[in-house]
């Protein structure tokens, strides 16, 4: 769901994970008075809001089964480097989730317990999740060490009344969508088509890869190697700089934006009649006084003949650590979790799409929106890389992207070679 970067240590903590000592939950009393220590994520408006939603219904799995839950609800810049340093000491808890994005690199310390066919089974199946949402789980060919719990996808927000006052429709295609961009924006009122968090670095290497895929591009060749300047690639890039650089559709200051709130926030006041925001977008327009009559959505449009993707596939995933004193009581935790009565309270309480296939979203009433994210996740949605080097494309490809969009901001054109450079140096940061 949100990204943030490794400890700079990163490369050694996974040599050494290995290492691991005992650790996990509270060992004391029989098998029948064991408590488990669980690692939220951050999913809600605070950590307490969070607090609120899980802890009645962590008291429901512990009148069912009578595991007592000892919860923490830890913030996202702190997870990462946490976890880590839990897989390589030991002494971290017994559950925990994680950022999907970080699967593949979690995995890779062998820290977390492996969910084989026979560990699936305990928790309801492969085929219990979605496939898209699953396909996060980990690095393809090895058990994965983590399971889908939330899920999250981009969509195009609009408004509708900008749109009806100009008598236009919702874009089908990425033309459409530049097209309606460039009738909409009036600098002179201050009125701009479409609004980006133009400093955000992990905005824009969702943007890179989603472009880039709708143009044929791979971050990433089937060994691991990045491909960053592939055609596919700088074609997607492109597409995206091109909104401030080439059409100025894009107000300049949102170069600066260095949080995806900030666009939020121009889209609610009707600065910006469109807006590329995951599903929890409701929520932050909510907050900001937009009411949800105000907007519709439709999948991100791909370039005439370009692919229909719309989306990665964001969310979170629940892990189990490998060093756990109590694996039974985990794993009846994650499916418990991972239930379909559970999946339909914890998902609509953070406006996510459940991760399984037996419920249906409900974190609004309008069941047009609530359609169109489901096809996006189910149809239009690819997971990002499945490499350990996920976070180094993050930090390098969104860093050179939010260097071309402050290029463009300036008012100079940025011009394929510029958004090639700008990837070739990216991939010379990336580990070897």
């Amino acid at each position: 769901m949100k990204f943030r970067g490794l400890a700079a240590g990163v490369s050694a903590l996974l040599v050494v994970a290995g290492l691991a000592a005992c650790g996990g939950g509270d060992d004391s009393g029989s098998e029948g008075d064991v408590t488990l220590t669980y690692w939220a994520s951050n999913q809600g408006a605070s950590l307490d809001n969070d607090k609120e939603i899980l802890t009645p219904e962590l008291e429901k799995f512990t009148q069912q089964t009578g595991i007592k839950i000892n919860l923490e609800v830890v913030p996202w810049s702190d997870l990462t480097n946490r976890t880590l340093s839990a897989a390589v000491s030991g002494q971290g808890p017994d559950v925990l989730n994680i950022g999907n994005t970080n699967a593949v690199t979690f995995q890779a310390t062998g820290g977390f317990y492996p969910f084989d066919d026979a560990a699936l089974a305990k928790i309801g199946g492969k085929d219990h999740f979605v496939d898209s949402a699953f396909a996060t789980a980990g690095a393809p060919g090895k058990p994965p060490t983590s399971i889908p719990i939330y899920s999250q996808v981009y969509a195009l927000y609009y408004n509708k009344k900008m749109f009806s006052d100009a008598g236009l429709q919702p874009p089908q295609t990425w033309e459409d969508l530049v097209s309606d961009a460039q009738k909409l924006t009036d600098p002179a009122k201050k009125k701009w088509g479409v609004v980006i968090p133009g400093a955000t670095v992990n905005a824009s290497m969702h943007f890179s890869f989603i472009f880039g895929q709708q143009n044929g591009g791979d971050a990433f060749d089937a060994s691991g190697k990045p491909t960053f300047t592939t055609p596919g690639m700088v074609a997607g890039v492109k597409q995206y700089v091109d909104l401030m650089s080439r059409y100025h559709v894009v107000n300049p200051s949102a170069a600066q934006y260095s949080d995806s709130a900030q666009a939020a926030g121009d889209f609610a006041r009707g600065d910006a009649a469109m807006y590329f925001a995951q599903t929890s977008g409701i929520n932050v327009l909510k907050q900001n006084g937009m009411d949800p009559e105000q907007y519709g959505i439709v999948p991100i449009p791909a370039p005439s003949g370009g692919n229909d993707i719309g989306s990665f596939v964001a969310g979170t995933n629940i892990s189990i650590f490998k060093n756990t004193k109590h694996l039974d009581a985990a794993l009846q935790f994650v499916k418990f979790m991972t239930s379909d009565a559970e999946q339909a309270t914890l998902n609509k309480a953070y406006t996510s799409l459940p991760a399984v296939k037996g419920v249906s979203a409900s974190f609004t009433d309008d069941q047009q929106k609530l359609d169109t994210f489901t096809d996006i996740l189910a149809n239009r949605a690819k997971p990002l890389p499945l490499v350990a080097g996920v976070q180094a494309f993050q930090a390098n490809v969104g860093g050179a992207v939010v260097s071309l969009i402050a290029k463009a901001a300036t008012g100079a054109q940025v011009s394929e070679a510029d958004v090639r450079n700008a990837l070739d140096q990216a991939q010379q940061k990336m580990p070897a």
